[in-house]
């Protein structure tokens, strides 16, 4: 289950880069910890060139890219976990010296796929097969601004997370939406609110 996992959130980690990557690392932790998970390393690396190379990446080529492109790969495991029974998370260094990190659980009976970590903010949301992801400056209004924004584009959000390390500095908001986001609206929520950042993750196959 961790295969499926894992492989959407390397695309959510190719979303969120904007340079080349150098390092990654792929991290397992909890009992899952305890079984052979270098698969899981694979799936990982197939995750995040599925979006960005025109070949077909598989398995076996997908080490093949990482060494082309000159990224060093590190598989970490570790038995210790604080909120959830299994943490699978990528974290990686780009080529401009910033760091990116993406990380996901499956909860429950039905083991929902869940994303729990994004840049160093704890979150928990649904993997849906469209995200967008924004970073701005906390103050107030900008939720209903982007809401605002969706809604005259006759996009419906789906769920919502907003995330903040500390009061008035940077906050992540996480939607889940029913549809794929065009550029252009992107483009006028990032405007609209003055935000660091806005991507979409469109995972739909």
């Amino acid at each position: 289950p961790g295969i499926p996992l894992i492989e959407k959130l390397g695309r959510i980690f190719t979303a969120l880069t904007h340079a080349s990557l150098t390092q990654f690392d792929v991290e397992v932790a909890g009992e899952i910890s305890a079984l052979d998970v270098k698969v899981l390393e694979l799936a990982a690396l197939k995750g995040i060139f599925a979006d960005v190379v025109t070949e077909q990446v598989s398995y076996v080529n997908a080490p093949v890219i990482a060494e082309q492109r000159g990224i060093n790969v590190r598989l970490i495991t570790t038995p210790d976990t604080e909120s959830y029974r299994n943490v699978l998370t990528l974290r990686g260094a780009l080529s401009d010296g910033s760091q990116i990190s993406v990380a996901g659980t499956l909860t429950g009976p039905k083991q929902i796929q869940k994303l729990v970590g994004v840049n160093g903010y704890e979150v928990e949301i649904p993997i849906s097969e469209h995200l967008v992801v924004v970073a701005y400056a906390d103050r107030p209004g900008v939720i209903g601004t982007i809401g605002h924004i969706l809604g005259m584009n006759n996009i419906n959000i789906a769920g919502m997370q907003v995330a903040r390390q500390a009061e008035g500095g940077q906050v992540l908001a996480l939607l889940t939406i029913d549809s794929s986001v065009p550029q252009q609206v992107l483009d006028a929520i990032k405007a609209g609110i003055g935000a660091e950042m806005v991507r979409e993750v469109d995972l739909e196959d």
